[in-house]
C-alpha cells in the first residue's frame, strides 16, 4: 500500500474510532505527510519499504531543521501509532517503528498570571465593554469564562447556548475524545455571560445558530479569533511564556491549587485523563512559593 494512501486511511480510522478533534487529526496528517515525502525521496513509496533506519534518518533531518524536542516527540508518537495500526491491520508483517524513540522533552512551566494581574486584566475588559459595543461585551464574557472554568479554547468555541446554565452556574463542556464534563463558574462570569446574551449576542447574530460565542460576522467564533484577542491583552502584562488562551487555563488551575483545592478535583475540572498531567501545576505552585521565599526570607 502506498504511504500517502495509508496515511489517509489511518487518519480516517482514528477520527472515526476515537472522535479526534479536527486539530488533532490535522496534526497526525501533517506529521505523517512529512514522513511520506521524506520516504519518497529515499525511494520508499510503499509502507512495506519503510525501515527503522529510514525513520531515524527522518527524525534526524527534522532535528537539523530546528524542530523543538516537543515537536520531535509528537512526530515520533504519530509514527509509532501509524505503524502499530498498520501492523494490527496486517498491512505490514513487522512494525519498523517499534523501537523508535523520541528525545526527552524539556518540560517548561506554563505561564501563570498573578491574582492581581488577572483582576486588573478582567477589569480592563469590563471597562472597555461599558459602552455596550457587542465585541467588547463578548470579549469580557469570553475572558471571564476562560478564567472561571479553565476551559480549552476549542471547548469554549464549541459551546452552544444550551450548554450554559446561568441559574446553577455550570457549563457542560465537550472535551478531547468527545468526553463531556460539567464545570462550575462564579458570579462574575455569570453576570458577564448574561450581559453578553442580553446586549451583544442579538446584535452579532446573523442567523439561526446555536453557538454561544459569535464572531463579527455572526458565525461561531473560532479559536484564532480568541487567541488574537487574548494575545493582545497579555502583551500589556509583564511575564514570559506563551501568550494565548491557555494562559487563563494555567492561571485558573494554579490559583485553585494555591487556594487549597484538591488535585483530583482540579483534574476533573480540567478534563485531564491522567493525574500526572495535572501535577505540573503543583510544580508551578512550588516554584511560586520558592520565589516568594527567596525574596522575603532573611535567610533564604
Amino acid at each position: 500500500m502506498q504511504l500517502t494512501r495509508a496515511v489517509d486511511d489511518f487518519v480516517a480510522a482514528l477520527s472515526s474510532e476515537r472522535g479526534l478533534s479536527e486539530h488533532t487529526a490535522r496534526g497526525y496528517r501533517s506529521d505523517l505527510t512529512d514522513l511520506a515525502v521524506f520516504a519518497a525521496g529515499q525511494g520508499a513509496d510503499d509502507v512495506g519499504e519503510v525501515t527503522l533506519d529510514l525513520l531515524r534518518d527522518w527524525l534526524y533531518q527534522c532535528s537539523q531543521k530546528g524542530l523543538a524536542r516537543a515537536s520531535l516527540a509528537r512526530r515520533t508518537a504519530s509514527t509509532r501509532a501509524f505503524f502499530a495500526w498498520l501492523h494490527r491491520e496486517q498491512t505490514i508483517a513487522t512494525d519498523p517503528a517499534l523501537r523508535l524513540r523520541a528525545p526527552k522533552a524539556r518540560h517548561a512551566l506554563p505561564r501563570v498570571l498573578a491574582a492581581a494581574q488577572t483582576t486588573d486584566l478582567l477589569a480592563s475588559l469590563h471597562t472597555a465593554a461599558e459602552e455596550g459595543e457587542p465585541l467588547a461585551v463578548r470579549d469580557a464574557a469570553i475572558a471571564e469564562l476562560l478564567y472561571a472554568s479553565a476551559l480549552r479554547v476549542s471547548e469554549l468555541c464549541g459551546l452552544d447556548i444550551d450548554d450554559v446554565d446561568l441559574e446553577r452556574h455550570v457549563v457542560t463542556v465537550t472535551g478531547k475524545g468527545g468526553k463531556q464534563r460539567v464545570v462550575p463558574f462564579g458570579l462574575p462570569a455569570a453576570r458577564a455571560i448574561d450581559r453578553y446574551l442580553t446586549v451583544a449576542r442579538p446584535a452579532l447574530s446573523a442567523g439561526a445558530t446555536h453557538a454561544l460565542f459569535l464572531g463579527a460576522r455572526g458565525a461561531r467564533v473560532g479559536p484564532r479569533s480568541v487567541y488574537r484577542m487574548v494575545a493582545t491583552l497579555l502583551e500589556q502584562i509583564p511575564g514570559s511564556g506563551p501568550a494565548g488562551p491557555h494562559t487563563f487555563r494555567h492561571t485558573a488551575a494554579t490559583h485553585l491549587l494555591d487556594g487549597g483545592a484538591d488535585l483530583r478535583a482540579v483534574q476533573e475540572m480540567l478534563g485531564h485523563s491522567s493525574l500526572g498531567t495535572t501535577q505540573i501545576y503543583t510544580h508551578v505552585t512550588s516554584e511560586r512559593l520558592r520565589a516568594v521565599y527567596e525574596q522575603a526570607h532573611p535567610r533564604s
